[in-house]
């Protein structure tokens, strides 16, 4: 199975790239917002999907591990194969994420082969995962996991603690600062 693939754009095509890797080219199918921004010659990085059918194999390439595992959740939905979900995933990650997790059946609707069906099943079936999935803190940084602990630690439930971290500005890098910006969007919740 191929899971990454590093190389330069040899090809564009409507929704595919071909990708020269040491000689080889790939084919790629690749979300249309990805694809819009890619130019010839271009260096490449993309993690893979391979999807194994009784006649194909097809590459599918995202440059981040956050559209890839969106993709394969998609995947996971009866009746979702791997074309339309590149389909969904053209109106970008987030979104899709804000659109699951607020039940926006419409926003599913707008995207070509999914009807009312599908989008229903969509959110029904990646609501619950996608909750989980967004209290993680995935980033590994250990600022956020001390200020989680720090507001625990002040009677905060996990859930509040995350709730607040999710709020904070960019800008915000001392761990103290944090705890003040923290608490006064907590205090603004009750």
């Amino acid at each position: 199975m191929i899971s990454f693939l590093q190389g330069s754009v040899k090809q564009k095509n409507f929704d595919s790239v071909t990708l020269l890797v040491g000689g080889v080219g790939y084919h790629v199918f690749l979300p249309s917002s990805i694809l819009s921004r890619l130019s010839l010659g271009e260096p490449l990085d993309l993690h893979i999907h391979t999807h194994v059918r009784e006649d194909a194999l097809d590459l599918f390439g995202f440059p981040n591990t956050e559209g890839l595992n969106l993709f394969k959740m998609l995947l996971s939905v009866s009746g979702i194969g791997p074309r339309t979900a590149l389909l969904v995933l053209d109106k970008g990650v987030d979104p899709v994420k804000q659109a699951i997790i607020k039940a926006d059946e419409t926003f599913f609707t707008l995207v070509p082969r999914l009807g009312k069906k599908n989008a229903q099943k969509i959110i029904i079936e990646l609501k619950s995962k996608l909750g989980s999935l967004s209290d993680l803190d995935l980033t590994g940084g250990s600022a956020t996991s001390e200020l989680l602990d720090a507001l625990e630690s002040m009677g905060y439930s996990p859930s509040e603690a995350r709730q607040a971290t999710k709020n904070l500005p960019p800008e915000t890098i001392a761990i103290e600062d944090q705890i003040r910006f923290a608490l006064k969007s907590l205090s603004k919740l009750k």
